[in-house]
């Protein structure tokens, strides 16, 4: 009780500091250990093997968080059943100007224009080395330069340089703060980047005697024909998995006129109906068995529900956690557990889509 009361004044008194300040107590104040850990009441229902691995429950940490790779195990520790660290490029960079993260807390959400902010490939590596015995699952988001004249390479370099310690990988094409990057989602480029990025993945198997999954992030704002294109190639090229989505460039939702003309993505709670139905889209294009994340607009149980009914495996959190925080994660496998019984389901992958044609018929901007 006490814990919880000191990690509630901590967040109140972060959400006073300038947003990057924040993140960065945050950061300093998970890695020597001043945050408490969380332990959660896991429904076993709840738990379930995805591309090969055991999630001890579906509720993830998205990337964008834990940039470099500083503090996976205490995010583990906070109750999640994954993370997510990234998203990391080849050399380091150091994104756009600040400021660049914006709050719109009257609607729980975020803008953010960050632009692949991180210390690069070595960094990160030299740090998850030193954790590789730990377990837990922990994947890598990777991405590729701003200034890269072969982005592809960069991928590439990303799969090459983690393979050894990535519990899964997610080729991130979706973020709308790197120039150009979203050009990457058109089925041509996407065909030519896939194609090089698993031939990494499968040729570093045999060395680290392990398949890694590779997933792919996708953004909100596809149109239709943009998502048909996309599946299809998914489908096609046999990618372990999606996630659906990455921040929104739209602006429906926001209170505030002056916060809404900064540039950047648009994270949390308006996000949520764009990209649940965006999710039921694509759970139909895919069929019933490719794994997908949903991730945009989960700040409670019944949010964390529709993406499950809309068709996600799993789920990822980052906005609602920060105006949440560790106490979400609970609340969500309490409430997850509860719709289970509830409607008769025997295990969560049981419930997955069971509301999709409802989800799916969303219209935009409803």
């Amino acid at each position: 009780m006490i814990g919880s009361f000191v990690t509630r004044f901590g967040r109140v008194a972060m959400l006073q500091l300038a947003p990057e300040t924040a993140h960065h107590i945050t950061i300093k104040a998970l890695s020597i250990g001043l945050v408490p850990a969380c332990r959660h009441r896991v429904d076993p229902r709840l738990s379930q093997n995805l591309f090969g691995l055991d999630f001890p429950n579906p509720v993830g940490l998205a990337a964008g968080f834990d940039k470099n790779g500083e503090v996976p195990d205490a995010l583990l520790a906070q109750g999640f059943g994954f993370v997510e660290v990234g998203t990391v490029t080849p050399r380091p960079q150091p994104g756009n100007p600040s400021p660049r993260i914006f709050r719109l807390a009257e609607d729980h959400a975020m803008i953010n224009r960050m632009g692949f902010k991180n210390e690069g490939h070595a960094e990160m590596h030299r740090r998850l080395e030193r954790r590789r015995a730990r377990g837990g699952l922990v994947g890598i988001n990777i991405g590729a330069n701003k200034t890269s004249t072969d982005r592809v390479a960069d991928y590439v370099a990303g799969v090459e340089a983690f393979a050894d310690l990535a519990s899964y990988f997610t080729v991130n094409i979706s973020s709308p703060n790197t120039p150009g990057l979203r050009d990457l989602q058109t089925r041509d480029a996407l065909s030519g980047l896939l194609e090089k990025t698993l031939a990494a993945r499968d040729e570093a198997t045999e060395r680290v005697g392990r398949r890694v999954p590779v997933l792919v992030k996708i953004a909100p704002d596809v149109d239709e024909a943009g998502l048909e294109g996309i599946c299809a190639e998914i489908v096609e090229r046999k990618v372990d998995g999606l996630i659906v989505s990455n921040t929104t460039l739209a602006r429906e939702g926001v209170s505030d006129p002056a916060v809404a003309r900064e540039a950047g993505g648009l994270s949390g709670r308006p996000l949520l109906l764009k990209s649940t139905r965006m999710l039921a889209k694509t759970r139909r294009l895919v069929g019933p068995d490719l794994p997908l994340i949903g991730v945009g607009g989960i700040d409670s149980g019944d949010t964390a529900w529709a993406k499950i009914a809309a068709g996600a495996d799993l789920i990822q959190l980052y906005t609602g956690f920060i105006y949440e925080g560790p106490e979400l994660i609970g609340r969500i496998l309490d409430h997850l557990a509860e719709k289970l019984t509830q409607q008769g389901f025997n295990s969560l992958r049981e419930a997955v889509g069971c509301e999709l044609d409802v989800w799916a018929a969303v219209e935009e901007g409803a």
